[in-house]
């Protein structure tokens, strides 16, 4: 998502600096291909604005380090977290700049990574009283403004995403048993015939979400959250976060549990040809 909002703005006219210390090799090549600009982490605060897009287990770690850069400075530049975060947690990642001069919005990325000829996704904002995010739109961006409180679109996303991926993980599940069962053959009937819209969204989402399950074991995690212990909800997303580690786990290893879903969902792996995660 980082990159290809990245290469959206990029496109349009922008300059995105971004540094890459640390990171892995596919990282690293992502935002070269992106057209983005590496430098140290001290001169991320050149940027008219600083976007976070990470997984989202990852996101208090980023705001520590951007407060950490930005402290001093007179004149500081915005700070928008755009990531999977409960409202909870986007209030964690705003205390890392008491303090400061830093201005922190709560943002939220519903809908794919952009790709051209597309205006999608959109980014929804909260909190941007000083129309701080109208760089983005200038810059291609779908931006959608928010009223209500620093933490409202977080919610907005847990909300969505809890339907969404949670449905995804549901379908998981379910396909999996009916696998070991030996009703998948047959469930996959039924729901082609009596529940059609399911089953072409199971068809197209499951394998989607292969290489992305890792980054949603957290953000079932902040759904969870987001519910509340008192919601007894809250356990079937912690459920859902163990459904996409042991996903990710087998992405990683012996992709057994890929072939059981590709051979039920009929998707390309089953029919010999390579799916990399």
């Amino acid at each position: 998502m980082g990159s290809a909002v990245a290469r959206r703005l990029i496109d349009q006219g922008a300059t995105v600096l971004t540094c890459l210390e640390g990171r892995s090799e596919e990282t690293i090549a992502r935002a070269k291909a992106a057209g983005m600009v590496p430098v140290e982490r001290g001169a991320l605060t050149d940027a008219e604005l600083i976007l976070s897009i990470v997984p989202p287990a990852e996101a208090v770690g980023v705001a520590e380090l951007v407060a950490k850069i930005s402290s001093g400075m007179p004149a500081p530049p915005p700070f928008i977290d755009l990531n999977a975060i409960a409202p909870k947690t986007m209030q964690a990642v705003a205390a890392r700049f008491n303090g400061s001069r830093v201005e922190v919005l709560d943002g939220a990325i519903i809908g794919g990574p952009p790709v051209p000829g597309k205006s999608g996704p959109a980014i929804y904002i909260s909190g941007d009283s000083g129309e701080r995010s109208r760089r983005l739109e200038d810059y291609g961006l779908r931006v959608r403004k928010l009223d209500g409180p620093l933490g409202a679109a977080s919610a907005l996303k847990m909300c969505y995403a809890g339907i969404n991926k949670g449905f995804i993980g549901l379908g998981t599940a379910v396909l999996l048993a009916a696998s070991r069962s030996g009703a998948a053959e047959s469930l996959k009937a039924e729901l082609a015939e009596s529940l059609p819209d399911v089953d072409r969204k199971l068809t197209k989402s499951i394998p989607d979400m292969y290489p992305k399950a890792y980054r949603w074991i957290a953000e079932m995690q902040e759904i969870a959250d987001f519910l509340g212990k008192d919601d007894p909800a809250a356990e079937i997303f912690r459920g859902m976060a163990g459904v996409f580690l042991q996903l990710a786990d087998d992405v990683k290893g012996s992709r057994a549990l890929v072939r059981q879903l590709d051979e039920i969902l009929g998707s390309p792996e089953s029919a010999g040809a390579m799916v990399m995660p």
